[in-house]
């Protein structure tokens, strides 16, 4: 099984999913916070214009989940706000 760590739990994902595809797939549809209002983002446009599903990938922030090809292994957290 393929699978990579959010904020350190497994998460399985298909063959050429994208991390927002694998968070999706699994139920999760917000995965950080704005820092004002604390509104809950996750994936919007999905072509990786609105940066709203940023994740930090094995140490690097500011990742648009949309864009990154899920790879076993990864180390993936989020929550951390990085706009607004």
């Amino acid at each position: 099984m393929n699978a990579f760590t959010v904020d350190g739990e497994p998460l399985p994902f298909l063959p050429g999913q994208t991390l927002a595809a694998a968070l999706v797939a699994s139920g999760r549809v917000a995965w950080r916070t704005t820092r004002d209002g604390r509104r809950p983002r996750g994936i919007f446009c999905g072509i990786g214009v609105c940066y709203d599903c940023l994740v930090t990938v094995d140490g690097t922030g500011g990742q648009r989940a949309c864009l990154v090809q899920a790879r076993a292994g990864m180390a993936v957290t989020t929550g951390e706000a990085d706009d607004e």
